[in-house]
């Protein structure tokens, strides 16, 4: 009996996929509450749901495009500073 393993243990791509997996069935579980009970209760709690779960899934580019935001208004303050001496 052999067992199938994947070349690279743990790789992005098989976290990719478990993830992508996972967002379809909480997707689908939310589309059926949401269908089930609209309330305003049930749409706040599965927005505060799908906005945390972007955030956390998105956080490393979310830092990224921040730092990349303050390093652009850190180079136009200095051009600034320099054009009024």
């Amino acid at each position: 009996m052999q067992t199938i393993t994947p070349i690279h243990p743990g790789s992005s791509a098989d976290r990719r996929i478990l993830v992508n997996g996972l967002t379809l069935v909480a997707l689908g579980l939310s589309v059926l509450i949401l269908n089930s009970w609209d309330t305003i209760f049930v749409r706040t709690a599965i927005g505060l749901f799908w906005g945390t779960f972007f955030l956390i899934s998105n956080w490393s580019g979310l830092v990224s495009a921040l730092r990349g935001l303050r390093q652009k208004n850190d180079i136009q303050r200095r051009s600034s500073y320099r054009s009024s001496i």
